[in-house]
């Protein structure tokens, strides 16, 4: 059974911001998490956990001590634009994102070991992004919950009225002036729209995430995100003609209650060589905050094979 509450273990956790510069020399503070059992010697590996929209690191409240107590060390950022990190007006294409990680993982926190990648929506994206660039360095990856740009599936959905939000985000400046002042309404409508167990997000998470995107530059930031899916469409395209079909082992998690559980066998066919499929019970889109016992067991039973 979940135990869901606004209240969680934070135990072992450091919270900490790295400053890194990019390969193209940009320099960006990256906010994270770092929680590693420190009454367990022998550590499994690494597991970086990448959140979605219109959430944060915060999205993994539930289950970042739980990995810890299993054995493995978890890094969960915020992302570029979210958060408390840095929200710059560019470089919101998911190879960049990707990249920032990256930096963090093997520059900053001087982890030489492969990682294991998961990734939720946006997040789902960025962890395909780092694990098709950086093959040698992700143990495994894990992503779902997003129609991944590049794949028919995601030329398929992508002006439906159920994704509404993926044009609408693409318009310049007139979302920014319609949201502002109504973050708390317009993240409202996701969560009540794309939730199945409703509490998994409480009115004191919800205002948690308002008050995140409620930060100078946070919505710009989301936008901007949506505003990259063409950019990310035609670099994974380009990306899956120049070095075939990703060989990384990895699975696609979905939400038994949410549409896009439907397509995860017709994406993992397309951009992996071999990929398994798992659906969360109980849950819709917002697997970890939702369904987080099942999403821990369902990672440890992927990655402990490798």
């Amino acid at each position: 059974m979940n135990i869901l509450h606004s209240s969680f273990d934070t135990e072992g956790w450091d919270q900490r911001i790295a400053s890194i510069t990019t390969y193209a020399g940009e320099e960006i503070r990256l906010n994270y998490i770092d929680c590693h059992n420190r009454g367990n010697d022998e550590c499994k590996g690494s597991i970086l956990l990448i959140h979605g929209f219109p959430q944060t690191s915060y999205q993994f409240r539930h289950v970042i001590s739980e990995f810890a107590k299993a054995g493995y060390r978890v890094i969960a950022p915020d992302y570029r634009g979210a958060g408390q990190s840095s929200k710059p007006q560019r470089g919101y294409h998911k190879t960049q994102m990707a990249e920032d990680l990256y930096i963090l993982i093997k520059d900053h926190l001087k982890i030489q070991k492969k990682v294991h990648v998961v990734g939720h929506d946006i997040g789902g994206m960025i962890a395909f992004a780092y694990a098709s660039r950086y093959p040698d360095d992700v143990a495994s990856v894990i992503w779902g919950e997003c129609p991944l740009p590049g794949t028919s599936f995601y030329e398929k959905v992508k002006g439906s009225p159920e994704l509404f939000h993926f044009v609408f985000h693409q318009v310049p400046d007139l979302p920014e002036f319609l949201i502002a002042g109504k973050e708390r309404e317009y993240l409202k409508h996701f969560f009540d729209k794309l939730l199945y167990n409703s509490l998994g997000i409480t009115p004191a998470d919800l205002d948690h995430y308002a008050l995140a995107y409620s930060q100078p530059g946070a919505i710009r930031a989301g936008l901007e995100i949506y505003r990259a899916f063409e950019k990310d469409a035609e670099e994974n395209r380009t990306w899956l003609a120049q070095h075939g079909k990703l060989r990384v082992p990895s699975l696609l998690m979905m939400g038994e209650k949410f549409m896009l559980a439907q397509a995860a066998k017709s994406m993992a066919s397309e951009y992996h060589e071999a990929a398994g499929t798992v659906t969360i019970a109980n849950a819709a889109h917002y697997v970890a905050e939702e369904s987080p016992n099942e999403f821990v067991s369902s990672v440890r039973d992927f990655i402990e094979k490798y």
